[in-house]
């Protein structure tokens, strides 16, 4: 088996240079792209020209501006660096099948068993890094046994290495080096690590084969992905360089600083694995149809539907995915497009319950001067199982059946959602509360399975619910005889109850603040059947609510 061999990339540049893709006029002055973070404005990137001016990574913007005037920023945007750091993946995926991202800014390769397809590990950073000044991006690589090695060269290699503390006086040195011994004494006394390289001033570092020990023992020990509370540490009590660490207790080292500087320092050297985890490729489900002449007729549109549709259902059946959305694109001869999209209610691979809902949307297209190739995508899937039967023989034709009745309601929602949108076709299903109006809770019916029990409630319920409307009676808890309710005067014929219901007290309901209710169920001279109820105000006005209507 061959020695493992891990290739680093970091894009330092990555936020300016994107920007500076788009927009080449940002090369011209010192350029860097900002973000908050806390009540502060820090640099987030920087373009060559502003880091030739003094500028320097989480420098806040306004210490900025007044050392470089003429600086021009613009606010970052996450998502948009993840989508380009997800198509620089893709693109180093051709010199490595096994290619990671490391958010924000960096990429890590397995290079095992790839490097000589290229002329050698040199010769592939040489063509990557061709290839990165022709894109217009800054890039480091390393390339070492271990990820955790080949993160730190790329990023640390090349640097001038912390002096060791001499233990002499600065004033027994030469006059000609205590400048330097000043900048040493800085080091020593706990300031802050040094800075990786700038890139235009670094070499390309491969450590040899088997001497990643060796490649790394003279780079600091913020090259092992410590936080910077951990460096800061360590510097004070003298422990600089990796080199010093390695030599130190492992026991030592996890009671004073956590586990986590331990596995770093074992996985930099090898002793602990790190696995490297590829991005999975998106699956992709489409299938297109280029036509010798241009069509314009919906049967002509059907057709081609016809033919794509069993092609589109073997690749959903071969991944096991069913089809929760499907867009059907037709290109025109004037190199336009137009499309439809339609949603299904359950996922399905099935051509014979798509065909349907597209057909409902073939009249929403415009033909123009015809239309001279048909696509179809499935955009949103879901897996799709296969029914386990389990049991007897009448177990499993009661599942089937069960089954085959959801898949004719499924496909009449999918036929409505096709005229009226999905979500606005809703089911109820029962909840757990015994307040009448949050008995049930509203669900889309395209992302929901019916419910099969309803628990029977303790006392008859109405059909019809509504926000409590006040009812003119007596202040009492006695049923009236005669009431007024939305401008009419009702007579009691007869009435069952009451049904006590008390408030949530772990919740505060603004339409429960008025205590505990007693329900009836009244039916009126006129034949209404309404259900009233007398609120006890605890802490609030009493009095007479109606809430429904029985059918």
């Amino acid at each position: 088996m061959p020695h493992r061999r891990i290739l680093s990339l970091w894009f330092p540049r990555l936020g300016a240079e994107r920007l500076i893709r788009q927009d080449a006029s940002l090369e011209s002055a010192p350029f860097a792209v900002a973000e908050d973070r806390g009540n502060m404005q820090l640099l987030a990137a920087l373009s060559a020209s502003a880091s030739a001016a003094g500028l320097v990574r989480g420098q806040p913007l306004r210490d900025a501006r007044a050392m470089c005037p003429e600086l021009v920023t613009r606010l970052r945007n996450p998502q948009a660096e993840a989508a380009f750091l997800a198509t620089l993946r893709r693109w180093v995926g051709k010199f490595s099948p096994w290619v990671a991202e490391e958010a924000p800014d960096a990429l890590i390769v397995d290079l095992t068993g790839c490097a000589h397809l290229f002329g050698g590990e040199a010769a592939l950073i040489g063509e990557l890094s061709a290839d990165c000044a022709r894109l217009g991006l800054t890039v480091q690589a390393g390339i070492a046994d271990t990820p955790g090695a080949a993160w730190a060269l790329a990023r640390f290699a090349g640097q001038p290495a912390p002096l060791a503390r001499s233990g002499d006086a600065i004033d027994q040195e030469a006059y000609a080096t205590r400048s330097r011994a000043a900048k040493r004494r800085h080091w020593e006394k706990g300031g802050p690590a040094p800075r990786a390289m700038a890139p235009e001033n670094r070499a390309v570092p491969i450590a040899p084969q088997g001497q990643t020990r060796t490649a790394i023992a003279a780079l600091p020990v913020a090259a092992l992905r410590l936080e910077e509370e951990t460096v800061a540490e360590l510097t004070r009590l003298g422990l600089r360089r990796i080199e010093d660490l390695a030599g130190q207790p492992r026991a030592a080292l996890g009671r004073r600083f956590g586990r986590a500087l331990v596995q770093r320092l074992d996985q930099a050297l090898g002793v602990e694995p790190e696995p490297i985890s590829p991005a999975k490729p998106p699956m992709h489900f489409a299938v297109r149809l280029t036509l010798p002449d241009p069509i314009g007729l919906e049967d002509d549109i059907l057709a081609a539907i016809d033919r794509l549709l069993p092609r589109l259902s073997e690749q959903l059946v071969a991944k096991g995915r069913g089809a929760r959305r499907v867009r059907l694109e037709c290109h025109r001869a004037d190199h336009t497009m137009q499309w439809v999209e339609v949603g299904l209610a359950r996922p399905t691979a099935t051509p014979d319950r798509i065909r349907p809902l597209l057909a409902m949307k073939i009249a929403d297209i415009d033909a123009g001067f015809g239309i001279d190739r048909v696509r179809l995508t499935a955009p949103v899937t879901e897996p799709l199982h296969t029914r386990q039967h389990k049991g007897h023989i009448e177990v499993a034709g009661e599942v089937s059946a069960r089954a085959g009745a959801n898949t004719a309601v499924d496909d009449l929602v999918g036929k409505l959602g096709a005229r009226v949108g999905l979500e606005a076709i809703t089911r109820l299903h029962p909840a757990d509360s015994h307040i009448p109006e949050k008995a049930t809770k509203v669900m889309a019916a395209a992302w929901s399975d019916p419910a099969e029990h309803w628990a029977p409630a303790p006392v008859p319920r109405p059909l019809l619910l509504w926000r409590p409307e006040p009812v003119g009676a007596d202040d009492s808890p006695d049923l009236p005889l005669s009431f007024r309710w939305r401008r009419r005067s009702f007579e009691t014929k007869a009435a069952a109850g009451p049904e006590r219901i008390a408030p949530e007290w772990w919740l505060d309901e603004p339409d429960w603040r008025s205590g505990v209710r007693d329900y009836w169920r009244v039916t009126t001279e006129s034949g209404e059947t309404l259900w009233l109820y007398y609120a006890h105000g605890a802490g609030m006005s009493s009095g007479w609510f109606c809430q429904g209507a029985f059918a």
